[in-house]
């Protein structure tokens, strides 16, 4: 049976960041909000966790996981990122896009794209999710939390609850969210790809 937090999300309470923390690293994975709907985590180098998400989701190998960043210094600690990449990502997070970037060493091999050797990377703009991240002090594994045959990204905490109580270790109800997942620009080669049109908005990269 999963733990249920309410946090508050403009102001959320310090003890339990803290306990979310502790539970993310002993091993568990959360549902928690970001600002397109909820996301799935855990650990980034935790490998039973992980499959446990690929479970919950259905997902392969071959999928674009995420790292959940605080701030651009740790995104450019993950991620190859140039000076032009460098400055379309700043100037656009944080906020509801995810960029596809080369991975560097410090990226676990199993959540890179086995064939690209690419990582999803993200600066969510949402009060909950970034003080878990400053907490934990370290990027969080995350997909985001679309269920198998659906597809817009859960958005009603309780619903989550209902569905996902007794495989995750906690879920965290921020508030009831939109449903649109992030909007997917990949710039692992020359130029800018957009993967996925979602919340965020497509002018900055056309």
């Amino acid at each position: 049976m999963s733990q249920f937090f309410y946090i508050h999300p403009d102001n959320p309470q310090a003890r339990l960041i803290r306990q979310a923390c502790e539970l993310i690293r002993a091993g568990e994975v959360i549902v928690y909000p970001t600002d397109s709907g909820y996301s799935i985590g855990c650990q980034m180098n935790d490998k039973s966790a992980l499959e446990q998400v690929c479970r919950i989701r259905q997902i392969g190998k071959d999928h674009n996981f995420t790292l959940m960043c605080k701030d651009m210094s740790e995104l450019s600690e993950y991620a190859r990122v140039d000076n032009t990449a460098f400055r379309m990502i700043k100037n656009n997070t944080p906020g509801p896009y995810t960029f596809i970037l080369k991975a560097t060493k410090e990226v676990p091999k199993r959540l890179q794209n086995p064939k690209r050797k690419t990582i999803g990377i993200r600066v969510p703009e949402n009060k909950i999710a970034l003080d878990l991240l400053e907490e934990l002090g370290e990027p969080l594994m995350s997909t985001t939390l679309i269920l198998p045959n659906a597809s817009m990204a859960e958005s009603d905490p309780d619903e989550i609850r209902d569905k996902l109580e007794r495989q995750v270790g906690l879920i965290i109800h921020g508030g009831y969210l939109g449903e649109q997942p992030t909007t997917v620009v990949d710039m692992s080669d020359d130029g800018v790809t957009i993967l996925r049109e979602g919340s965020g908005d497509l002018a900055p990269f056309e």
